[in-house]
């Protein structure tokens, strides 16, 4: 793993043509070094959706260059064949919801993403268990979402994330239905597991719970990025 983490430059996205057309991205420029947590703040209809999506392969920019760990992924047009095989292999997701599949346990939710990418069924089971140990959560690795507590589903969403021990992190307001215990632990989750598997991660949020704790941040207004220094402060 480590690399470049995430490097985007003159990042673009138009929607529409002539008359019509909207520049949701105007130019975006962002490093997110391998081991770090950012923040990405934004008001609403800034572009942090679009960002977050361009970055995920989940739309097409316009224009631009992205790296993600040691590959170019885009650069004016993609470098990449298999989008998905991406997705699954190079980015882990954590959304606001935790999103884990009703009628599967712990363990097999978290181990479901290696298997379909072609680890053997005991690796895939022996990662989600280290993981789950890593996140306080091993002792629920039989039990199925319904039975898990709203702190206990969201890290077992960051495991589920980070199982494919994938170079980037995608975090869409993962702390926006805790209380402030809640989220702060799942920011020092995810700033442990950063610094373990020198994961670059990019968090969107409007928390204010959580967003003194970041070293760095990147606001986006109008397509348009602009860097501060975070307070860093101490989780404790």
């Amino acid at each position: 793993m480590g690399g470049k983490g995430i490097h985007i430059e003159g990042l673009k996205k138009r929607y529409g043509k002539g008359d019509t057309a909207v520049d949701a991205l105007k130019g975006v420029d962002m490093q997110v070094e391998p081991g770090e947590v950012v923040g990405l703040v934004g008001p609403s209809g800034s572009g942090k959706s679009t960002l977050l999506k361009c970055l995920g392969a989940v739309i097409e920019p316009t224009a631009g260059r992205m790296i993600l760990g040691n590959e170019t992924i885009y650069d004016d047009g993609w470098k990449v064949r298999d989008l998905r095989a991406l997705r699954r292999d190079k980015i882990g997701f954590v959304f606001q919801a935790p999103y884990l599949i009703p009628f599967l346990n712990v363990t097999d939710n978290v181990a479901l993403l290696p298997m379909l990418a072609g680890v053997k069924n005991g690796e895939a089971r022996k990662r989600a268990i280290e993981l789950l140990k890593s996140l306080d959560v091993e002792s629920r690795a039989r039990a199925m979402p319904s039975q898990l507590s709203g702190g206990e589903q969201q890290r077992v969403a960051i495991a589920r994330g980070l199982v494919n021990r994938p170079p980037v992190i995608l975090a869409d307001e993962p702390t926006a239905p805790l209380d402030s215990e809640r989220a702060l632990a799942v920011i020092r989750m995810l700033n442990d597991m950063a610094r373990k598997f020198e994961t670059a991660i990019i968090v969107v949020t409007h928390d204010e719970k959580i967003i003194p704790t970041f070293k760095r941040i990147y606001h986006i207004r109008d397509g348009v990025t602009y860097e501060e220094a975070g307070e860093g402060r101490n989780f404790t």
